[in-house]
């Protein structure tokens, strides 16, 4: 896992480390020294530790004037053991909130495994956005379905088109469009 990096075609772009109304403004990172872990495993540097044993993340973009924000994991998401959405509302999204962004793209190919416990923090989430969503991208099929079991497909968009976007192909203003056009649809037949 080690040598699994955050996106880093959009850097031109965006840099969350650099920018003052992101949760990690100020950051450094080690190209060299290896400290994230989840579990016995070391994670690349350039992730962003949010509180969590097992749950990292790069905010890859934000748009704070179209109100939308690309967020990649990587690790097992466990509410269970851990409650990893806690430590991802709390230190980064309530953060975003009040930035002005309320349409999330999250994207899930490097989450290995999802545990359900409640869906409080989800809810609050929810609440929060007005009138945004939550997509979550190229999630593993496992992953939805754990997901699903904990009926959090409720608050956020999943599953479908989503599935295999091939997010890396677009720059991330085109991604939000295309995104929006698909929740639009969904919401709107």
């Amino acid at each position: 896992m080690h040598d699994i990096e955050p996106y880093y075609s959009w850097r031109n772009l965006y840099i969350a480390d650099e920018d003052e109304r992101s949760p990690f403004y100020g950051r450094e990172y080690s190209e060299f020294e290896f400290t994230g872990q989840v579990y016995n495993y070391l994670i690349h540097p350039q992730w962003d530790y949010i509180g969590s044993e097992t749950l990292y993340l790069k905010i890859l973009f934000a748009d704070y004037e179209k109100g939308f924000s690309i967020i990649e994991f990587i690790g097992e998401w466990n509410d269970c053991l851990y409650n990893d959405v806690m430590y991802l509302y709390r230190n980064v999204i309530e953060f975003l909130l009040e930035q002005g962004i309320h349409k999330f793209i999250l994207i899930g190919e490097n989450v290995l495994n999802f545990h359900y416990s409640d869906d409080d923090y989800y809810q609050e989430w929810f609440d929060e956005l007005g009138d945004g969503w939550i997509v979550c991208l190229n999630f593993r099929d496992h992953v939805i379905k754990e997901f699903e079991n904990g009926h959090l497909d409720y608050y956020m968009a999943m599953g479908g088109r989503f599935d295999n976007l091939p997010w890396r192909t677009v720059l991330p203003q085109k991604l939000f469009l295309i995104v929006d056009q698909m929740i639009s649809k969904r919401l709107n037949p």
